[in-house]
């Protein structure tokens, strides 16, 4: 890890931006078809005409340009119009540093130096930090202890942005935060260096009304990320319908384009490993059979991955008095066990869980609960059911789990829920094996062919848990 640091320390170094038209730098997304070789950059600048060029260079003796630049218009109430870039750096060396400059009207305004993705042979790290676009103080730390950390790409378990999944709120909490021009405990300059992937949360996308939030449902148009999930359409079984006017239905489409409504259940690979995102809010229903059949034929032919990693917002399993009605996406366990999976990633509760590797089997019918202020609204579901537990799992002496093991890692920034459980493991379920809400942390894992370590992290750079599996 020793070059790796050094790599990075020439990233904070080399990168600089010298144009008051960026409302949001330059920064990674992994694509619509993720590859070693490739990764997506986008931008957001104030309407203009200007001609935009974007330049990769992977050793030190040449510059490539890019296809043109392409641009989505966002010209909507209550935001500064803007155009929402993006191109995609090709050619790139797997695993190794690289070079882009941006350029406005041929004048550079913007460099930066990042990193390509791995391949199924070469180690790698990844961050999960769910819940994390609050713009707190600890929010702010935690970034900056995902930069010092090195990963090669961060992904976000939802709530990516508070509280209305709005293009301001992004403005505000997000690109200041995560895409910062220099390491400080106001953020750092992740997203220039590494590829962030967002998973949809309940503040990203369960509020449908355009007419109420005009800028809102901004996880459509701000992320290019794979659009390989089951076709849905408005109506159906996980696509509430919009509310929205004529003109605020047309100013979201002409910038959401392909990616709506279907950006939300997706999958992609990374190093040695498969995940399956999927949206777990309320409104989703799991019984569905065509949003069933995906998630078990994606894992179906994951099979030859090392590791098989599903993330979605909504833990099936949690000890929290908070959220411990929303259990909805337990009914997805049987599916995750004959996939084979591994571990699963979660946010939503407000601090870190860990439990012991298990199975479970449902009862086939969940109790609704409604709330709202209509009180139709359905706000989760309770599933219960069989679970057999792995105790003589450890993480430590004993690193081969026999079942699934779900990591709920919501502690990114917003206020912690029941730090007084903690310490009274007479208030955790049985399947809980460890409970920490009384400090903000993220999940920092190492890949090294059938070795995983994840470690917790909490804003002073401490370490709050360890555990290690073993293939």
């Amino acid at each position: 890890m020793k070059q790796l640091i050094v790599i990075f320390s020439l990233f904070t170094l080399k990168s600089y931006s010298q144009d008051n038209s960026f409302i949001a730098k330059p920064y990674l997304n992994i694509g619509r078809q993720p590859s070693p070789t490739t990764l997506d950059l986008l931008w957001q600048v104030t309407e203009s005409n200007a001609d935009w060029t974007v330049e990769v260079r992977t050793d030190k003796n040449s510059w490539t340009k890019t296809e043109t630049p392409q641009w989505v218009p966002l010209a909507v109430d209550s935001l500064t119009t803007r155009r929402v870039y993006h191109t995609t750096l090709k050619n790139l060396t797997p695993g190794n540093p690289f070079s882009y400059r941006v350029s406005k009207d041929g004048k550079i305004v913007f460099t930066a130096e990042g990193h390509a993705p791995k391949t199924e042979s070469q180690p790698y790290r990844f961050v999960v930090n769910g819940d994390i676009g609050a713009g707190t103080p600890d929010a702010k730390l935690l970034a900056r202890q995902s930069f010092l950390s090195h990963p090669d790409i961060v992904v976000i378990p939802g709530d990516i942005i508070y509280e209305n999944g709005r293009a301001s709120e992004y403005d505000h909490n997000f690109w200041p935060v995560y895409n910062a021009d220099q390491t400080s405990d106001q953020g750092a300059p992740v997203m220039r260096s590494i590829p962030y992937i967002g998973v949809p949360g309940n503040h990203d996308v369960d509020n449908r009304s355009l007419d109420q939030y005009p800028d809102g449902l901004a996880y459509f148009y701000l992320w290019r990320q794979p659009l390989n999930g089951p076709e849905g359409k408005e109506g159906d079984a996980f696509v509430p319908a919009l509310k929205a006017t004529d003109a605020h239905r047309k100013a979201f489409m002409d910038a959401a384009r392909e990616a709506y409504p279907n950006a939300v259940n997706y999958s992609f690979n990374y190093g040695n490993a498969h995940w399956t995102v999927i949206d777990s809010d309320p409104y989703v229903d799991f019984s569905d059979k065509d949003l069933r059949a995906w998630i078990a034929k994606d894992l179906a032919d994951a099979q030859n991955a090392t590791w098989r990693f599903v993330i979605f917002h909504h833990p099936p399993f949690s000890s929290s008095l908070e959220h411990y009605e929303q259990q909805q996406t337990r009914l997805l366990t049987t599916l995750f066990e004959a996939g084979k999976v591994d571990v699963v990633f979660s946010g939503h509760v407000h601090n870190y869980q860990r439990t012991y590797p298990m199975t479970f089997q449902p009862f086939k019918k969940p109790a609704i609960i409604t709330g709202g202020r209509d009180n139709k609204t359905i706000r989760g579901r309770v599933v219960n059911g069989y679970w057999h537990l792995d105790k003589t799992f450890d993480g430590k002496t004993n690193t081969h789990p026999k079942g699934v093991i779900y990591i709920i890692t919501g502690a990114g920034g917003q206020e912690l829920y029941n730090p007084e459980q903690t310490d009274n493991p007479d208030t955790w379920q049985k399947y809980t094996d460890k409970f920490i809400a009384t400090v903000h942390s993220l999940s920092v894992v190492d890949i090294d062919g059938k070795n995983f370590t994840l470690r917790q992290i909490s804003p002073d750079g401490t370490q709050v848990d360890e555990m290690k599996i073993t293939k």
